[in-house]
């Protein structure tokens, strides 16, 4: 079955801001202003990760349940604005804390990606529980794929893949990824962005944060949304922004059949990633 033709384009909005550190309710209040805008004037709102706290490992004990004030308040903003609100946040279940990248939508749905990689450069393995599932969910008629920051940095768990239900058909169309990224890293950041638009005949949007933060690290935001050719459509700065790019259906096909290089790509599966041995292509289900 070759790629869907009735995709419409996507508005995906990047909100790069200046996270306030430890304080969710002040997060949400500054998150919600800069986001009020854009009510029916997008269709994806994309926050940085841990966006009610910074990344800090010893966020976690105020860390909220899926009953909390965030989720709540991430659904009311969907609803207002008529569009999907995505952002992560520490999430605490019987499994543990997880580093949760939550995806709330105007009918009240709502899809999660517990982070898979926990970053041991920073002892963040020592607190949070890694997720296992690779989640792609499925909205306005796009395939996303959920992603958080140190993820970037291991194309293996990302390559997009034919879907098992849908032969012909990449499983996923947006890789989006939500991080608190250092400054003294952002060249990787830029590239890595780059590299998995170029190798996955995807777009790609990537928002960080700016600011400092209570630990001292600087971040420098550089937010952006990358074309299938590797090409930024929109980049931000140093300084807190909120951009909307258009993400075309047209030109993701057009390259698609055009190129058709993922047709070439090797077999894998990644064991201990919700994958079993013999599942040749290793989709996992849009939600």
């Amino acid at each position: 079955m070759p790629e869907p033709q009735h995709m419409p384009d996507l508005r995906v909005s990047l909100v790069q801001g200046e996270t306030r550190w430890h304080d969710p309710e002040a997060n949400r209040a500054y998150y919600g202003g800069l986001i009020a805008p854009l009510r029916g004037q997008t269709d994806l709102v994309v926050l940085p990760e841990t966006f009610t706290s910074g990344f800090s490992n010893a966020a976690i004990a105020r860390a909220e349940g899926m009953d909390g004030a965030t989720v709540a308040w991430m659904r009311q903003q969907a609803a207002t604005l008529g569009a999907a609100v995505a952002g992560s946040v520490q999430i605490r279940t019987e499994a543990g804390v997880f580093n949760r990248l939550l995806l709330a939508t105007p009918d009240g749905a709502l899809a999660h990606y517990d982070k898979r990689h926990l970053f041991t450069f920073a002892r963040e393995h020592e607190r949070y529980a890694p997720g296992r599932a690779r989640v792609v969910v499925a909205w306005k008629g796009w395939r996303i794929l959920l992603q958080v920051c140190y993820d970037l940095r291991f194309p293996v768990f990302s390559r997009n893949r034919f879907d098992p239900a849908h032969p012909g058909q990449a499983d996923y169309d947006l890789a989006l990824y939500v991080a608190n990224w250092p400054s003294a890293r952002a060249y990787a950041w830029q590239t890595l962005l780059r590299a998995r638009a170029i190798e996955n005949l995807c777009y790609v949007v990537g928002v960080n944060r700016v600011g400092t933060d209570g630990n001292g690290l600087h971040y420098r935001g550089d937010s952006a949304a990358i074309d299938v050719f590797g090409q930024p459509l929109v980049e931000c700065g140093d300084a807190p922004a909120v951009v909307t790019a258009t993400l075309s259906a047209a030109d993701l096909l057009a390259h698609r059949q055009r190129f058709p290089a993922l047709q070439d790509a090797d077999r894998c599966v990644l064991v201990g990633a919700g994958e079993e041995p013999g599942d040749d292509a290793g989709a996992t289900p849009a939600g």
